[in-house]
């Protein structure tokens, strides 16, 4: 949604890029480059958004699933079949169990979906609607509603907003850590329950949940700060789902940022172009003050 910036450089100089046109095929893109530098390329004092309509019509849909593969399978085929939802959420049961508890709600306690269509009109959006729920059901979906209004629609998206602060509160004193990966639709089945059978396999309880849609996952996990022997099984668990998800052509990060964390998957996600990287820091920022340490060791 980022059109055009203006950036500070870390030696002084102000530059302009992107333009206010839509789309452009000017040059590199260093307005994107900008976007996902994590401020170690300069200072972003000016941003041009572009701005989109609000349809008319909104349906909104919570559906229920007694596994998780069989939620991830409905969310892979809703993609594949060229549907185009506003928003395709997942939560597992823990995360509707910690929602219900602390936002006092009233869902049922099973592995989730939470959908949003929009278009034109809602009568426009009742043959993809029904396309949804005949995917939901041979999926083996125990619940299928759209009837939600919009206040209860409001309602679950605070909610799952706040997914994050819930799940802490039903873990107070501990520390918490995401661990944040995105993949192709056609592997997002699969990186779901390898992620599952990852805390299994460590007698781990974690948090699924995530921007479906989009393959992106997020698996919460929360421990004594002292407990090293757990957080050494959290670390470990972490390595293993991110190395899953670039081996599935993912990558180790959907949205969270690299930051210092994520920096030892840089090399095994992009092999030789992360050299290229480098050289683009060194041209912006010679003298390495921009948010050093992040990205690259």
């Amino acid at each position: 949604l980022v059109l055009k910036q203006e950036v500070v450089t870390p030696t002084g100089v102000i530059i302009k890029v992107g333009s206010n046109a839509v789309k452009s095929s000017s040059g590199y893109d260093l307005c994107k480059l900008f976007v996902g530098s994590e401020g170690t390329l300069g200072v972003i004092t000016e941003a041009t958004l572009r701005v989109a309509g609000i349809m008319e019509g909104c349906i909104a849909v919570i559906t229920t699933f007694d596994s998780v593969k069989e939620a991830t399978e409905a969310v892979t085929q809703i993609m594949q079949a060229g549907l185009s939802p506003a928003a395709l959420e997942l939560m597992d049961t823990e995360v509707v169990k910690a929602l219900n508890i602390d936002r006092d709600l009233n869902l049922e306690e099973k592995t989730t979906l939470f959908m949003e269509f929009h278009g034109t009109s809602n009568n426009m959006l009742k043959d993809d609607l029904e396309f949804v729920r005949i995917i939901c059901l041979d999926n083996n979906c125990s619940k299928f509603d759209s009837g939600i209004g919009r206040e209860e629609r409001n309602r679950m998206w605070e909610a799952r907003h706040e997914a994050r602060e819930s799940i802490k509160h039903l873990n107070p004193g501990r520390l918490g850590i995401t661990i944040d990966t995105a993949v192709p639709i056609s592997k997002y089945s699969e990186m779901v329950m390898f992620a599952q059978k990852a805390l299994e396999k460590r007698g781990l309880k974690g948090y699924i949940f995530g921007h479906a849609g989009s393959g992106n996952l997020h698996l919460d996990i929360w421990a004594e700060s002292q407990d090293l022997k757990t957080w050494d099984a959290i670390h470990q668990l972490n390595d293993e789902v991110v190395e899953y998800a670039i081996s599935q052509g993912g990558t180790a990060t959907g949205e969270h940022g690299i930051g210092i964390g994520k920096r030892k998957f840089m090399r095994r996600e992009h092999e030789a172009s992360l050299e290229f990287m480098k050289r683009i820091k060194q041209l912006f920022d010679p003298n390495g003050i921009m948010n050093p340490g992040k990205i690259f060791e």
